[in-house]
């Protein structure tokens, strides 16, 4: 069966100062950083992954530039919501069975999805992190005494590294997360539902360390400069 795939490319990206959606932004190889994931994963995955994308700022270019590649949702409050009710839309829709979701403005080498398989396979409820860097304005977690992860947000105190932007929600948990998804806030990001999953409902989530792995998110062109400087992730 083809993996679910969700793509977050609803929000309108000001930080970078672009004129088009974030996940349009050109890379140096020539590709958007939309088109580039979308590449990674139909290399990575066989069958060929179902992939929706939310869409809302300027969605008619992002649904020009992946037509033939994906299936939309649309959040029409897109400039009043974060990503919680982007992926609580996408969730709701997308076919039954685990969800692999990214933010819209990651760029990443293909290596890192095939880090993630043996847990996606395993049935495994995951976050991609970053150990090597542990920024303040990041979001950032912490583990319990079992390994699982036990906070993750960006007021995250003595942090163990930082969430990517990379994550998979398995068949049997999807039903408590769009159930935390459901109660945040309208403004919150999609780490508080993980978040509060966590320490309502006992949701178990492995914290997958991909630092040996180039993966940057684009919010500020410093980071666009060390996305394009990026090894092999064409």
């Amino acid at each position: 069966m083809a993996i679910n795939v969700v793509i977050l490319a609803a929000g309108l990206g000001t930080r970078l100062g672009r004129p088009h959606p974030k996940p349009l932004t050109p890379l140096a190889d020539g590709r958007s950083i939309l088109r580039q994931q979308l590449d990674h994963l139909t290399k990575t995955f066989d069958p060929r992954p179902h992939v929706t994308i939310v869409v809302g700022y300027k969605m008619d270019l992002i649904m020009e530039a992946a037509a033939s590649d994906a299936a939309f949702v649309y959040n029409e409050l897109y400039d009043q919501t974060g990503t919680a009710k982007s992926l609580l839309k996408a969730l709701r829709l997308a076919p039954p069975g685990g969800v692999l979701w990214l933010n819209g403005d990651v760029v990443f080498v293909p290596g890192l999805l095939d880090a993630l398989l043996p847990h996606i396979e395993a049935g495994r409820s995951l976050v991609a992190v970053n150990t090597a860097s542990v920024a303040d304005e990041e979001v950032k977690y912490t583990l319990d005494g079992d390994g699982y992860v036990r906070e993750l947000s960006k007021k995250v105190v003595g942090g163990l590294g930082e969430a990517v932007g990379i994550n998979y929600i398995a068949p049997a948990d999807r039903a408590v997360l769009v159930e935390h998804l459901e109660s945040c806030p309208d403004n919150e990001y999609f780490e508080y539902g993980l978040e509060t999953a966590i320490a309502e409902a006992g949701l178990r989530v492995t914290a997958v360390d991909i630092s040996r792995y180039g993966c940057v998110e684009v919010d500020f062109e410093p980071d666009l400069d060390r996305a394009n400087a990026l090894d092999g992730h064409r």
